[in-house]
């Protein structure tokens, strides 16, 4: 759930990147923080482990337009793909907004695109969301790379919503900040549909 900070006139909005070890959640968000204004942005912190990083930073979008007089913040993380992190990975679903699935579009990878996004879902229902209400996009990166899964069946496999989906290879920065404004703009619709104002912890 948003967080509104009266203090600084902002709406907090949690995104975060949901997806199999080494899909390119990290390289999204590095991406992006590259690419970012630095006066709109927080510092980025990265938590690493031997096999896998987490990383997160917030920042504030110039050109959005105030919400109820406030500006909004987003902040975005990544979950680490190992499976034996599943306990961070729960801890860090807490109070999301809107959600990156960041499928890796190898077809070896498959399976593990599968058991992650199954995953997701029932870690986010652990918090009382579900992909059906909760503002989602999907992402299928590495599409440079060769023997890659056609769009049309990951989009089978992933994407029982029929959601906006993307392919991007966000090494390069394709389809990323694409996708970003597309979650984006799925969390300020939410918020501005929703008629009841976000109260604080």
């Amino acid at each position: 759930m948003s967080f509104i900070n009266y203090a600084s006139k902002e709406i907090n909005c949690k995104i975060v990147y949901y997806g199999p070890a080494l899909s390119g959640k990290t390289t999204n968000l590095q991406y992006i923080y590259a690419k970012t204004d630095p006066q709109t942005k927080g510092r980025i912190v990265t938590l690493s482990s031997d096999t896998e990083r987490t990383i997160f930073f917030d920042f504030l979008p110039l050109a959005i337009g105030p919400i109820r007089g406030f500006n909004v913040r987003f902040h975005l993380y990544t979950v680490p793909g190992q499976a034996y992190y599943d306990s961070s990975r729960k801890l860090i679903l807490k109070g999301v907004d809107g959600v990156v699935y960041v499928a890796d579009s190898e077809l070896r990878r498959m399976e593990e695109n599968l058991e992650s996004f199954e995953n997701l879902k029932i870690n986010l229902d652990h918090q009382g969301h579900n992909l059906k209400t909760l503002p989602h996009v999907i992402q299928y990166n590495k599409r440079d790379l060769p023997n890659v899964a056609p769009v049309a069946e990951l989009s089978k496999n992933l994407n029982p919503f029929h959601v906006q989906e993307f392919e991007a290879t966000a090494s390069k920065g394709m389809g990323v900040f694409e996708t970003l404004k597309a979650v984006s703009k799925l969390i300020l619709l939410s918020l501005k549909e929703d008629s009841v104002s976000p109260t604080t912890p």
